[in-house]
């Protein structure tokens, strides 16, 4: 399986998505915003590394052990990405899920051709939104991209919100939705590359990212 997690309006919380679902499935999340990377970074191989050739994907993939999440990290100077080969990413993601069984990507913002790479390969989306006036209907931009892409979408993820107006989100959408509130534990267990389950069981968020997974299984 290759879910993409993607948005049309950065700053909605793709990446916080990203990384829950991934450590929900038992998958590899993968950052391939190759020019606004997110995800936690450490020492080693990373996707820039693997689209220029100079790595293979199993190898820069970060095995986080209990309590994290299995990352394929992105690289984050300039210099990487002009060395990236885009088109590259299709393989390494096809690569990564013959090995691993599930892959979460983390896509760039946008209609641009590097957010529409991940949507390529991917079986299925989970549109990432927040509920103002803007982020909705760059969302429903980026659903007629998954669309023409034939990546349809799973699940609306509401980020940041607060008695949103979920019935008129899911007509727009033409998704359900899942509404995930703020909460302090979500940006610390995002800091430390962990899941919110592994930070917070029993917030509210966490329960909300079980529901999530449960419901693509």
């Amino acid at each position: 399986m290759i879910l993409a997690v993607v948005g049309g309006k950065g700053g909605v919380g793709k990446s916080t998505v990203a990384l829950n679902v991934a450590a929900g499935v038992g998958g590899v999340v993968v950052d391939a915003d190759l020019g606004m990377a997110d995800l936690p970074h450490g020492p080693g191989p990373d996707l820039h590394d693997v689209l220029a050739g100079r790595a293979d994907a199993i190898e820069a993939v970060r095995e986080r052990g209990a309590g994290g999440v299995d990352v394929l990290p992105c690289g984050r100077t300039l210099a990487g990405a002009r060395a990236a080969d885009a088109t590259e990413l299709v393989e390494a993601l096809r690569r990564v899920e013959a090995h691993y069984g599930a892959v979460v990507v983390d896509c760039p913002a946008g209609m641009a051709a590097d957010a529409g790479l991940p949507l390529y390969a991917a079986d299925s989306c989970l549109l990432v939104s927040t509920p103002d006036g803007v982020a909705v209907p760059d969302a429903l931009r980026t659903k007629a991209l998954a669309r023409v892409l034939d990546a349809g979408v799973e699940r609306v993820v509401l980020n940041r919100a607060h008695d949103p107006p979920v019935e008129r989100v899911e007509r727009t959408l033409g998704a359900p939705v899942t509404v995930v509130p703020e909460h302090e534990a979500v940006d610390r267990a995002r800091n430390d590359g962990r899941a919110v389950a592994a930070v917070a069981p029993e917030c509210v968020p966490a329960e909300r990212f079980r529901d999530l997974v449960s419901g693509l299984q």
